[in-house]
Order: structure tokens, then C-alpha cells, then sequence
């Protein structure tokens, strides 16, 4: 008769601790993707941007713009809440609802090439989209403008902070 032992505790198959600075730099994604993509759901509800009514037209609102503009909205914080996952230990563990995997190490590169993927594309998309937003010819007012400036001028550091918590999650998995 044998007996099947356990996957051993998350606890146990963790690696090196997370550094503080670590933690702060991961958490900081998520308020620097958060200003975009709440002037996107701003949009949607109608709260008065300073935007003229040829904008809406142009984002489908209304209209398809009232699904497309939440679910990327959600889908882009969904994407800056997973570098957490470098920095806590269920992006180390696979999580116990997956079936053959549950309890088991992640590999280090499983984590850390999409997520250096996500960093660049990140950068890519942070500045490029911030680039066009600075220097687009759109109908609105100056505080309108002012405040989506304001809002889309942080996803300019959702990719390199993204790169940082990459390589210290590789360094800490690697270590040893």
C-alpha cells in the first residue's frame, strides 16, 4: 500500500523573499495602467471629459464603444494585476484549481518570458499611445485635454516598471 504524499506548502517552494522596494515597484503597474482606464469607463458613463460629440462617434459611442471600451479597459488592469504575480507566491505555485499542476513550481521561464514580453510591449504601447494622445487633433477643451494628458501620461512607466519586476523575480527564482 503506498501512500501519496501532498504537494509540499506553497511556503516551502517559494524562493528568495520579495525585497520591499520589489513590492512597491509591482503595485505601481497597476497606478500607472489605473488613470487610462478610468477615463475610458469615464467616457463610457457619460461623465463630461470636454470632449466634442465627433470623439464619441469616433470611439462608437454610442454603441459598440458602450462593450469594447469597458472590457479593454478591465482587460488592461487584469494585465498590470498579474505582475503581481511576480512578487507573490501564486506566480511562483501553480494554484490548487488547476488539475496536474496544483501545488507544483511554476518554471522560472514560464513567468518571466511573457512577462518580459509584456514589458516591452507595455513600453511599446505606453508610449506610443501616449505619444498620439499628446499630439492627436481631437475636438476637445483645454481641461479636457489637460485631463487626459494627465490620465494617459503614466502608461508610460507600466513597461519599464513591469521590466524591473521581472528581472528581480528572475534573480530570485535563479539564486541558489
Amino acid at each position: 500500500m503506498s501512500i501519496s504524499a501532498s504537494p509540499p506548502a506553497p511556503s516551502s517552494l517559494t524562493a528568495a523573499p520579495v525585497r520591499s522596494w520589489a513590492g512597491r515597484v509591482a503595485a505601481a503597474t497597476l497606478w500607472a495602467s489605473a488613470p487610462s482606464a478610468l477615463w475610458w469607463l469615464a467616457v463610457v458613463l457619460g461623465v463630461p471629459l470636454g470632449l466634442a460629440e465627433s470623439e464619441y462617434d469616433s470611439m462608437l459611442i454610442p454603441g459598440w464603444g458602450y462593450l469594447v471600451v469597458p472590457l479593454l479597459s478591465v482587460f488592461q488592469e487584469a494585465l498590470a494585476f498579474l505582475t503581481l504575480g511576480l512578487v507573490r507566491p501564486w506566480g511562483e505555485v501553480w494554484p490548487r484549481w488547476i488539475p496536474g499542476l496544483s501545488g507544483r513550481r511554476i518554471p522560472v521561464y514560464a513567468a518571466v518570458v511573457p512577462a518580459a514580453l509584456g514589458a516591452l510591449a507595455c513600453t511599446i504601447y505606453g508610449v506610443l499611445f501616449t505619444w498620439t494622445t499628446l499630439h492627436a487633433d481631437m475636438e476637445i477643451t483645454r481641461w479636457g485635454e489637460w485631463l487626459m494628458n494627465l490620465c494617459y501620461v503614466p502608461l508610460v512607466a507600466w513597461g519599464p516598471l513591469l521590466a524591473v519586476v521581472t528581472v528581480h523575480y528572475y534573480r530570485r527564482r535563479t539564486q541558489g
